[in-house]
C-alpha cells in the first residue's frame, strides 16, 4: 500500500509545481499598465503647522509646471508692466493724474511761459524797427541846417522824430507874434518841454509788455511753490488714508507736486532774462530819442538866431548909411 501511494503523491506534487511555475512566467511576460502623472503615488512629508490628524490620502495637487519656462538670464520684467506704480510717471502722465488745483497751477504757468516767448518775438521786431527809424531821423536832423530842411525830409515819416519836428514848428508858429518883442529863451523852453514829453511817451510805448515779463519772472516761482505745497499736502493725506509708507505709493504724488515748481522755474527764468535784455535795449532806444530831441532843439535855436539876425540886419544897414552920410558931410 505504501509503495502504490508514493508514486501518486509524487506525481501530484510535480503537477502543482509545474502549474505554479507557468503562472509566474505569464505574470512576468504581461506588460505593466501605464501609470499617468496623476496616478503616481505622492509621498507626503509632514510640514510644520499641519495637524497630525490630517488624513494621509488628502493631498493638495501641486501647481502645474509651465513647459515653456523662460530661459535663465532673460529679463522678464522688461516686457511686463510694473504693477506697483499707480500710473505713468512721465510729465504728461503726472499732469493728467494731478489734483485739480495743481493742474490749474501748471496750466497757468505754461500759459505764462508761452506769453513770455510771444512777447520776446513781437517786442524784438518792434524795437529793432523803432531803433532803425530813430537812427535815420537823427542823421537827417544832424545834417539839416534849419528846421524847414528836416521838416521837408521827414514830412512823410512817422515816429517820435517827426512828431518832435511838428511840435517845434507848431510852437514857433504860435510864438510868431512876439518873437520880435520878447527874448527867445521862453520859446526854447516851451519847445524843450514838448520834446521831453514826446520822448517820454515814445519810451513808454516801446516799453509796453515788458511789465508782464517782470510780473511773470517775480511771481512764477511762488505760484509753482503753492502748487507743490498743495500736492504734498494731498500726498500726506493719501498716506494717512492708505496707512502705508511704501515709497512706490508715496512717490507719484510728491513727483506731481514737484512738477509744479519745475514749471514755475521754467516760466520764471526766461522771463527774467528777457526782461533784462529789453531793459538794456529800451535804454539804448531812449538815448537815440534824446539825441533826436537835442538835434531838434539845436535847429530851433538856429532858426531863432537867423530870425534875430534878419531883424537886426536892416538896423545895421541903416546905421551904416547914417555913418557914411556923416562922413560925406564932414568932407
Amino acid at each position: 500500500m505504501p509503495n502504490r501511494a508514493m508514486p501518486k503523491f509524487m506525481l501530484l506534487a510535480a503537477l502543482l509545481l509545474t502549474f505554479s511555475n507557468a503562472g509566474a512566467l505569464r505574470a512576468q511576460e504581461t506588460p505593466a499598465s501605464p501609470v499617468t502623472e496623476t496616478q503616481q503615488p505622492v509621498q507626503v512629508t509632514p510640514q510644520a503647522g499641519v495637524s497630525p490628524s490630517t488624513p494621509a490620502n488628502e493631498v493638495t495637487p501641486a501647481a502645474p509646471v509651465n513647459a515653456l519656462a523662460a530661459p535663465a538670464g532673460e529679463d522678464t520684467q522688461a516686457t511686463s508692466p510694473n504693477p506697483v506704480l499707480p500710473h505713468d510717471l512721465s510729465p504728461i502722465g503726472m499732469f493728467m493724474a494731478a489734483d485739480i488745483v495743481v493742474k490749474t497751477v501748471m496750466t497757468a504757468l505754461a500759459l505764462a511761459s508761452v506769453a513770455t516767448w510771444a512777447i520776446l518775438f513781437a517786442k524784438s521786431f518792434e524795437l529793432a524797427a523803432a531803433k532803425r527809424s530813430a537812427r535815420r531821423a537823427v542823421r537827417v536832423l544832424s545834417d539839416a541846417v534849419v528846421l524847414r530842411d528836416a521838416r521837408e525830409t521827414l514830412i512823410a515819416k512817422t515816429g517820435p522824430a517827426a512828431h518832435m519836428i511838428a511840435a517845434a514848428n507848431d510852437e514857433l508858429s504860435k510864438s510868431e507874434a512876439i518873437l520880435d518883442i520878447v527874448s527867445t529863451q521862453g520859446v526854447k523852453e516851451r519847445v524843450a518841454s514838448q520834446l521831453s514829453r514826446i520822448e517820454a511817451g515814445a519810451g513808454k510805448r516801446i516799453a509796453g509788455g515788458t511789465g508782464i515779463l517782470a510780473t511773470i519772472g517775480s511771481i512764477s516761482p511762488f505760484v509753482g511753490l503753492f502748487g507743490t505745497v498743495w500736492g504734498i499736502m494731498n500726498s500726506f493725506i493719501g498716506i494717512s488714508k492708505a496707512q502705508t509708507t511704501n515709497l512706490a505709493i508715496v512717490a507719484p504724488g510728491i513727483a506731481e507736486a514737484l512738477l509744479a515748481t519745475a514749471i514755475g522755474l521754467v516760466a520764471a527764468i526766461p522771463a527774467v532774462v528777457i526782461y533784462n535784455y529789453f531793459a538794456r535795449s529800451i535804454g539804448g532806444y531812449r538815448l537815440i530819442l534824446a539825441d533826436a530831441s537835442a538835434a531838434v532843439e539845436r535847429l530851433v535855436s538856429r532858426d531863432l538866431d537867423f530870425r534875430q539876425a534878419r531883424r537886426l540886419s536892416p538896423r545895421k544897414a541903416e546905421s551904416h548909411a547914417h555913418s557914411d552920410a556923416g562922413i560925406v558931410r564932414i568932407g
